[in-house]
């Protein structure tokens, strides 16, 4: 098995929004925002090639959307997927399975094309099954108002009509072990329903894919917990024991929306869970 880290682009979001209670005296010290209260966001995928499958966790944002949505997000940067993709030596046509942690438009949005003439959608990954959950798509087809500019149907409903939607297998507790991708899933339900936590086994570690469960580093402390939460108080409950069970087992956490940090470790201190260590990509995966 080899892991690749692919940016799929970054962009800025409302520190406020980031952090819900938390006073920006606080959270600027780990996450600065500029002039206009926006802080550094970044969409890291994950690439996992196992044998003949090449499996990709969430692919960012995508580029069908009007200028007008983009400009509500600040995009910086020049990384893409297809141009991170081609840097690890593969294309979008390669892929044979793309993984949704959930269908949040940051998270599923490179899923899904333009067609030639823009009179439709088209997968962005021709060869591949995508991977969603049932409970989480029938949360995500009918949205509730709250989360309604998050699930777009213009990401979400081409995946089912071009036949290679498939959903994990339903959950037993909060943790399964998908045997069609190899790998663990830990379902966490404060940020959105049945979000998908992968734990994947690499050499002697436990990686982890973190989504929205943990985006930043600043996000470490407890009551730091996003605005965008729609059970805030049951997400406390999850990262609560999912920290203390990273900082007990040794995790190595990978950051999606991190802009500055790229995988770290935590430990256990008289104050909580607390920031261990951080790594680059290329330290743990070569």
């Amino acid at each position: 098995m080899q892991l690749y880290p692919i940016k799929a682009g970054n962009f800025k979001l409302d520190g406020g929004a980031m952090f819900g209670v938390v006073p920006k005296v606080l959270w600027n010290k780990t996450n600065p925002a500029d002039s206009k209260n926006l802080i550094d966001i970044a969409a890291r995928c994950l690439l996992i090639e196992d044998g003949d499958r090449l499996i990709l966790i969430d692919t960012g944002m995508g580029n069908k959307q009007s200028d007008k949505f983009f400009s509500y997000y600040s995009l910086w940067g020049d990384d893409s997927l297809d141009k991170s993709l081609k840097e690890v030596g593969f294309s979008s046509d390669d892929i044979t399975d793309v993984f949704i942690t959930h269908l949040h438009f940051d998270h599923c949005g490179g899923t899904i094309n333009w067609n030639k003439d823009k009179t439709g959608y088209e997968l962005a990954f021709k060869n591949a099954t995508i991977w969603s959950n049932e409970n989480h798509w029938d949360w995500a087809v009918n949205p509730n108002a709250r989360e309604k500019a998050s699930f777009l149907k213009e990401n979400i409903l081409p995946m089912q009509e071009s036949g290679h939607l498939k959903f994990v297998p339903r959950q037993k507790g909060d943790f399964i072990f998908n045997d069609d991708l190899n790998f663990g899933v830990l379902f966490v339900d404060g940020h959105t329903e049945k979000q998908m936590i992968p734990h994947i086994s690499y050499k002697d570690k436990t990686i982890v894919f973190m989504a929205d469960l943990l985006p930043t580093v600043g996000h470490i402390p407890l009551p730091y917990v996003m605005g965008y939460d729609t059970r805030p108080l049951l997400t406390l409950d999850e990262k609560e024991k999912f920290l203390k069970t990273a900082a007990d087992k040794g995790y190595y956490l990978f950051l999606e929306h991190d802009a500055h940090n790229e995988i770290i470790t935590v430990k256990h201190t008289e104050k909580g869970v607390r920031l261990n260590e951080t790594f680059s990509c290329q330290e743990i995966f070569n």
